[in-house]
């Protein structure tokens, strides 16, 4: 009884290693191979500021790809030819913002201006490494917000900022409109998010297609989205100027 239980087994072991060989000896099809070439080309050696530049620009790069998840900061350098401008480090010392009195426009009233001043403290309290502050004269601040009636264009507001050739903003001023182009006068939290916006571009922010952003060209939120905020905040780890 024993001798043939042990028969049994070996004839399925033999069994199976039957089924594991080949019943064909047909060599396996050959496989496709492609060739890669490379090329390079030899040029004028860097200088050392030349090099160093490149560094920093390397450097830049690689801050980008491992930061960059969910910013919009990959659209502002193909906006500006993969260039970036922000403020200088403004070490303690707040840009000061004057905001215009405009009571001989029709339909202004104060709570714009009330509506200005809290946009501009919801961005100062992000962290950036620029401040602002409010001073009521003119002639002594570095960024002025005025009223006018419309824009004769589709928009609600205007900023222009100045930048020197490293990319640094030097200067910029805001100015928003109390009506639409078509006539309406633009409510308070309309007023709100259009500074918001406005501010933005102040710091260095360019559009987005994200609807949800206060950066898109229509604003249709009222509030800082968290993509605005990771991207102004990327920004302002990074130098200004080109990272090609």
């Amino acid at each position: 009884m024993t001798y043939r239980c042990f028969r049994l087994r070996a004839g399925n072991v033999a069994a199976l290693l039957f089924a594991l060989i080949p019943l064909s000896s047909t060599s396996p099809a050959p496989q496709n191979h492609v060739s890669v070439a490379s090329g390079g080309m030899v040029a004028n050696p860097l200088s050392p500021r030349s090099a160093e530049r490149e560094r920093t620009k390397a450097a830049v790069r690689r801050r980008l790809a491992e930061g960059s998840g969910g910013t919009y900061i990959a659209e502002m350098l193909a906006e500006r030819d993969s260039a970036l401008a922000r403020w200088p480090d403004r070490k303690g010392k707040p840009l000061t913002v004057w905001i215009q009195w405009a009571a001989d426009l029709r339909d202004w009233n104060e709570g714009y201006r009330d509506q200005v001043r809290q946009a501009v403290r919801e961005w100062d309290t992000i962290g950036l490494p620029v401040r602002f502050t409010f001073t009521g004269d003119s002639a002594r601040a570095d960024v002025h917000i005025s009223f006018v009636d419309h824009f004769e264009e589709p928009i609600s507001g205007r900023t222009k900022w100045a930048r020197d050739d490293d990319w640094w903003i030097t200067d910029a001023d805001i100015t928003l409109a109390v009506h639409h182009r078509s006539g309406h006068a633009l409510d308070q939290d309309a007023m709100r998010a259009m500074t918001l916006h406005e501010l933005g571009h102040l710091l260095g922010l360019d559009h987005t297609d994200d609807a949800t952003s206060i950066m898109a060209p229509k604003v249709r939120v009222r509030a800082l989205a968290p993509a605005d905020l990771a991207t102004v905040r990327l920004l302002y780890t990074l130098p200004p100027g080109g990272v090609r």
